[in-house]
């Protein structure tokens, strides 16, 4: 007899949501998030919801690459128990064309069903440590004048720490000097915003001597960032090293830690002092042996996403208020969307997201029956 706990389907459907703006990195921008919901249902008729949010200026992972590879998990995911999530968690990687956010929507939606059928939230399943975070919110790319009114309407949101998008020159000008321009947005930030914590995101777009020198500049005018994330180019690692060994201020971890087997390097040869953990580069499991490295070698936490709708980013953070210990929260996205198709999940309250509300799984559900 098949136990009501056996995956009986697997199914994909694009999630395509529109931005108020486009989000800038150093990288590229991105105009509507082509995501991706993965529901999963159990022979009880449970349900459970993940999604994958590929974001080709980061990795150059599409949309259609994670399709491919989520239709690809379908034979090793139907017909398996799900309380077996880690055997099939683990099973994914080797999957012909499997990416980092296929894993993380797969992973999701399991777990999301196992957990809604134990009546368990998702942040009580990783470890119960809290129901609430801090998080950041964003200043992507653009003009000093944007940055600034930006600034502005986050302060007056009651958020604390800003971070700030860098390395992609100024829109606006002929001859594009891209540290002068950083200098003078986060200038202007400081000046709108002066007590907010701030966080620099270079996204791979500087060198390691310049962005000694932007660091040098930024402290002529008092400003000394709480965390410069990823500086330097991902293969880059002597960069992180020299950077993170001048003890200037934290350095990141991002595009150079996707794996478990990053992590271990980076730790092992004292390269930065924070990993950034994004579910969407490798999963739900991968990234609890990369939670497990950073504590073990010393090293601080970060939560972070691409850009994730409520749902993905609501699994984030029962990922890390559930197991606690994450110094810097980067959990913004969902304020960047024009719209939400979901119910339920995490809520904002300033720079606060509060998870008392989830009483199963994510707690996150989709309004349209289409979805």
């Amino acid at each position: 007899m098949t136990a009501p706990t056996t995956i009986r389907a697997l199914t994909v459907a694009p999630l395509d949501i529109p931005l108020h703006e486009p989000f800038g990195i150093a990288s590229g921008a991105q105009e509507v998030a082509r995501n991706l919901l993965v529901a999963v249902e159990l022979t009880d008729g449970t349900r459970g919801y993940g999604e994958a949010a590929p974001f080709p200026a980061f990795n150059g992972e599409t949309q259609d690459m994670a399709h491919a590879a989520i239709l690809a998990a379908r034979s090793l995911v139907e017909g398996a128990d799900v309380r077996e999530w880690r055997r099939i968690a683990l099973a994914l990687p080797a999957l012909p064309g499997m990416t980092g956010s296929a894993r993380c929507a797969i992973e999701t939606a399991i777990l999301d069903a196992l957990t809604r059928r134990a009546r368990l939230p998702l942040w009580a399943f990783f470890g119960g440590a809290a129901t609430s975070l801090e998080t950041d919110v964003t200043i992507t790319t653009g003009s000093v004048t944007a940055a600034a009114r930006a600034a502005q309407a986050i302060v007056a949101r009651g958020v604390t720490t800003i971070k700030i998008k860098i390395g992609a020159g100024d829109p606006d000008a002929t001859t594009i000097r891209t540290m002068e321009h950083d200098l003078a947005r986060i200038v202007a930030i400081r000046d709108v915003a002066p007590t907010a914590r701030l966080i620099l995101d270079g996204n791979c777009g500087y060198t390691a001597p310049d962005a000694l020198r932007l660091l040098d500049m930024l402290g002529v005018h008092g400003i000394v960032p709480a965390l410069f994330e990823q500086p330097v180019a991902k293969d880059d690692e002597e960069g992180l090293r020299r950077l993170t060994a001048t003890r200037r201020v934290p350095v990141a971890a991002d595009e150079s830690v996707a794996s478990a087997t990053d992590a271990a390097r980076l730790a092992r040869n004292a390269a930065v002092d924070v990993l950034n953990i994004k579910l969407m580069k490798c999963g739900i499991v991968e990234a609890l042996d990369i939670a497990a490295i950073a504590r073990t070698a010393g090293l601080h936490l970060m939560i972070g996403g691409m850009v994730e709708s409520l749902l993905a980013m609501t699994v984030s953070a029962c990922f890390a208020a559930g197991q606690g210990g994450f110094r810097f929260v980067d959990l913004d996205t969902p304020l960047f969307l024009a719209e939400n198709p979901f119910d339920g999940g995490m809520t904002y309250h300033g720079g606060t997201i509060d998870l008392t509300l989830i009483e199963a799984g994510h707690g996150v559900t989709p309004r349209s029956p289409a979805l």
